[in-house]
C-alpha cells in the first residue's frame, strides 16, 4: 500500500470538483470560509475551475471535463493534497474517462472526500494501491468553530504518511437535523442525539469487540454501482492482502432497509467479503426508515445472517452522512476496538 506525504506547513491544498462544486448557498459561503481558515493556518489554496462550474448533470460539469481536471490535479505538481468540493450523484461517469495506469504511476497524493467521492477514492485504493482519506469535503471546514471531527480529519491530513499509526475515536453525540442553510452557512454541527453505537456477533449484542484488517469501504450506494464493472478489482485486492484480512466500513445515503439488504447480498455474491474480518456501518442518512417492519439496523443484521457471516458487526458508527464522522484511511492496516458505546479505530500506514 502506498501512502502519500502528509500536508506539510506552507504547502498547497488543491480543491477539485469531480462531483458537485460550490455554486449555490450555503456551499459558496462555507467554502470561502474554509479557504480563509486554511490560509490562516499558513497554507495556500488552489481552486480548480470545476469548483465553480454548473453545467453538469449530478456533478459540476461534463464527465470528460471533470476527469481531465482530476487527472491534471492528481498528476500535476501544483497541489500537495486534494480535497473534494462536495458530493453529488454521478461521479461514476467521470471514472470512465480516467487513466488509472497514469494515476497508478503518479506520485501518490492524498485525496479527501466522502459520499460520491467513494468512486475515485475506493478505486485509488483497490486499483492503484494508494491510500485514500474518507473524511468531510471542503465546505464542512467552513463551520465556526470546528467540531472535533474536523480537527481529527485535519490532523490525519497533516500527519498521515508511511510508517505512522494514528487513532480516531467516536464522538459523544451526533446530528439528526442540521441548522445549516442559506442564511446560516457557517453554523457548527447540531449534535443533539446521544451516541448509539452498538456491537453484534452472529446477531447477538456484544459489549466488547476487536478486529484487525485492511480498512476498505465508503458509501454503499456507490460501491454497489461499481461492483461487477471493469473497475471492480476487489478480488485482486483481497488476494494481495489475504494475510491481513479486510475490515469493511459502509455508510448509506439514499438506501432504505430493503436496498441495504439487497446491496449486501450483491457484494457478498460478488465475493467481496471473502477476507472480511469485521463490518463497521455508519448511521444511514435514512436512519429511521422502515420497510416491511424491518429497520435499517435489522436490515444489516439480517443480511449478515443471510450471507452466513459470523464476523463482528458494529452499527451506528460515526461515519458518513449524519455527522460527525471519524476520518478513516482507506487501505491502512486497521484495528477496530468497540467497548460499550465507544469505538476506537487505529490506522497503521504499512
Amino acid at each position: 500500500m502506498q501512502y502519500p506525504h502528509r500536508l506539510a506547513p506552507s504547502q498547497t491544498i488543491g480543491v477539485v470538483a469531480p462531483s458537485f462544486g460550490a455554486t449555490i448557498e450555503p456551499y459558496i459561503s462555507a467554502t470561502a470560509s474554509a479557504y480563509k481558515e486554511f490560509m490562516r493556518r499558513g497554507y495556500a489554496v488552489h481552486e480548480w475551475s470545476c469548483v465553480r462550474a454548473n453545467d453538469g448533470i449530478g456533478i459540476s460539469s461534463t464527465p470528460q471535463r471533470c476527469a481531465q481536471e482530476l487527472m491534471d490535479a492528481y498528476g500535476g505538481s501544483e497541489d500537495d493534497v486534494l480535497i473534494s468540493a462536495g458530493g453529488g450523484e454521478l461521479m461514476n461517469e467521470v471514472m470512465s474517462h480516467l487513466d488509472f495506469k497514469k494515476l497508478a504511476a503518479a506520485q501518490p497524493k492524498w485525496f479527501m472526500g466522502y459520499s460520491d467521492n467513494t468512486n475515485f477514492g475506493f478505486l485509488l485504493t483497490t486499483m492503484c494501491d494508494v491510500a485514500f482519506l474518507y473524511a468531510p469535503c471542503v465546505s464542512s471546514f467552513g463551520m465556526r468553530p470546528w467540531h472535533l471531527a474536523l480537527k481529527d480529519a485535519w490532523g490525519v491530513l497533516t500527519t498521515a504518511q508511511a510508517g505512522q499509526t494514528l487513532s480516531v475515536h467516536s464522538y459523544d453525540s451526533w446530528e439528526l437535523c442540521s441548522r445549516k442553510d442559506e442564511q446560516h452557512p457557517l453554523v457548527p454541527y447540531n449534535t443533539t442525539e446521544p451516541s448509539d453505537i452498538a456491537g453484534f456477533v452472529s446477531g447477538a449484542p456484544a459489549h466488547t469487540l476487536r478486529a484487525q484488517g485492511r480498512l476498505l469501504g465508503g458509501c454503499l450506494d456507490v460501491l454497489i454501482n461499481l461492483c461487477g464493472t471493469r473497475f471492480d478489482c476487489v478480488a485482486q485486492f483481497n488476494e494481495r492482502y489475504a494475510s491481513d484480512g479486510v475490515i469493511w466500513f459502509f455508510e448509506a445515503c439514499d438506501l432504505g432497509p430493503m436496498q441495504v439488504r439487497r446491496a449486501l447480498w450483491q457484494l457478498a455474491e460478488a465475493g467481496w467479503f471473502s477476507q472480511a474480518q469485521a463490518f463497521v456501518f455508519g448511521r444511514p442518512f435514512r436512519k429511521h426508515d422502515q420497510a416491511f417492519g424491518l429497520t435499517q439496523e435489522q436490515a444489516v443484521l439480517s443480511a449478515c445472517a443471510e450471507i452466513n457471516s459470523t464476523v463482528p458487526v458494529i452499527l451506528n458508527a460515526d461515519i458518513g452522512h449524519l455527522p460527525p464522522m471519524m476520518p478513516l484511511v482507506c487501505g491502512s492496516l486497521g484495528t477496530v476496538e468497540f467497548k460499550e458505546d465507544a469505538l476506537c479505530v487505529s490506522m497503521t500506514m504499512v
